[in-house]
């Protein structure tokens, strides 16, 4: 049986008002932790499956080194139950020839567990695009940046309850 709407929706607008916080350089990513289960499982299209909430804070601190001039505007978000899906943008610094910029339609899929808190997230990117967009754009990594594993746990199965 799911959650109440109304606290399901007070978490996911809280969630995406601190990701409002973290572009505004008001908060850092590894605080989007706290909207995790201890056990959360949180799976990265190029870093892979990342199980407990420290791991996730970890995850956060090293894969968004380096990254400090992208931008990650949500667009809009959708709830069915205690099924949440994210709908943002990710941008590459600088802009093509014709003043466009070098952007990525992302989702995230999150699943409620109560408390004010997520047991699960799958982010999706289309990775051909992010490598492309990269490529033209001829942006480097910044200080500190941290590669993705070479050979991530693609495993995206979500956490069984009980």
């Amino acid at each position: 049986m799911g959650h109440p709407d109304h606290e399901v929706q007070a978490t996911v607008a809280d969630y995406v008002a601190l990701r409002q916080r973290i572009e505004d350089g008001n908060a850092a990513w590894p605080d989007l932790a706290e909207f995790f289960t201890e056990d959360a499982v949180y799976i990265d299209p190029a870093w892979g499956r990342i199980q407990g909430r420290d791991e996730i804070c970890q995850f956060m601190a090293d894969s968004m080194l380096g990254l400090e001039d992208w931008s990650f505007p949500v667009e809009y978000t959708a709830i069915d139950g205690d099924t949440v899906v994210v709908k943002w943008t990710q941008i590459l610094p600088g802009t093509r020839p014709d003043g466009s910029r070098y952007e990525q339609s992302g989702y995230s899929t999150l699943v409620y567990a109560g408390d004010g808190r997520f047991s699960y997230e799958e982010d999706l990117l289309n990775m051909a695009h992010v490598l492309e967009d990269l490529a033209a754009s001829g942006w480097r990594p910044g200080a500190g940046f941290s590669a993705p594993p070479p050979q991530p746990n693609r495993d995206f199965s979500r956490p069984t309850s009980g």
